[in-house]
């Protein structure tokens, strides 16, 4: 994940703010699937522990976390 954020392209974007993570979660999983697969979502979320959760998240789902400077992640949704 050393990849610079500027190099990145996004195909949506979401401001999830100070929303926490269960509820985060939750709408991201709707978020994702409205993509097409191999799609990147830009995502912003500022609660502390989107740091460990969204890896975590990721790491379950099967999603691809392309970049994470905490606020910002990108996460490539899965293929099929």
């Amino acid at each position: 994940m050393s990849t610079n954020e500027h190099s990145l392209h996004a195909d949506d974007r979401w401001d999830a703010g100070d929303m926490g993570c269960g509820e985060l979660v939750i709408d991201l999983r709707l978020r994702l699937r409205a993509l097409a697969a191999g799609q990147v979502l830009r995502l912003v979320a500022n609660d502390p522990g989107a740091r460990e959760d969204l890896p975590a998240w990721c790491g379950m789902t099967g999603h691809t976390l392309v970049h994470a400077a905490h606020p910002v992640y990108y996460i490539r949704r899965k293929e099929n």
